[in-house]
């Protein structure tokens, strides 16, 4: 069967587009998780009355989220471009 599939698919191309798409999703959970971290420790510390340590956890925060936003916007680029 594979034999019948490699003259219709071009195997480099899709193994490059799985990398990417496995890399990219990796790389979107982990600012994910880095804003929801960056907000949960900005909410304690500013509960417990630590404001320079709440400004660092929210600036943590703010990254993570511009990243999320920016793969997000980047997509978006992408689908409309092709």
């Amino acid at each position: 069967m594979l034999i019948f599939a490699s003259s219709v698919v071009d195997w480099s191309a899709l193994g490059k587009a799985a990398a990417a798409a496995m890399v990219s999703s990796i790389a979107l959970a982990l600012a994910f998780s880095l804003a929801v971290f960056g907000t949960t420790r900005w909410v304690e510390c500013r509960r417990d009355g630590r404001a320079a340590v709440s400004g660092v956890f929210a600036v943590i925060g703010l990254i993570g989220a511009a990243i999320c936003v920016a793969a997000v916007v980047g997509g978006i680029i992408v689908m409309s471009s092709k």
